[in-house]
């Protein structure tokens, strides 16, 4: 951003540049889940939305690089005019990079199976100055 806007949003977080990275990053898996999940999807269709799913993270402050996959063994080939699936976490993992000055996040999503849970983490960061944010 680089304006007054950024100033402003700035005044607002009394944290490092690494806990914003880490905040922003969070930001952005929870809107991929939140929005996508249940939303119908099919063998055909999954690159598609992939593709779109990265699209929407892109845009947002700070994205500097998205990959999302979904499983294709857990989806099917659409057998007739009202066979498909929804898109559940199950089926989700996305890799996501968030840079803010002078640090960056990498964050994972995936289905642990273990937890029968899609887990939302942090996989590494690299902090810059230890300046506030």
């Amino acid at each position: 951003m680089g304006d007054a806007r950024e100033e402003t949003a700035n005044s607002h977080f009394e944290c490092t540049e690494a806990e914003r990275a880490a905040f922003e990053a969070g930001i952005k898996m929870g809107a991929i889940y939140h929005q996508f999940v249940g939303v119908p999807v099919s063998s055909d269709s999954a690159e598609t939305l992939e593709r779109a799913m990265e699209a929407g993270c892109s845009v947002q402050p700070f994205v500097e690089s998205v990959k999302v996959r979904i499983d294709r063994k857990k989806l099917k080939s659409k057998r007739g005019q009202f066979d498909y699936v929804s898109l559940t976490g199950e089926m989700l993992s996305v890799d996501l990079v968030v840079a803010y000055k002078g640090s960056r996040v990498e964050a994972q999503m995936k289905y642990i199976e273990e937890m029968d849970y899609p887990l939302m983490f942090i996989k590494h960061v690299e902090r810059g100055q230890p300046k506030r944010a």
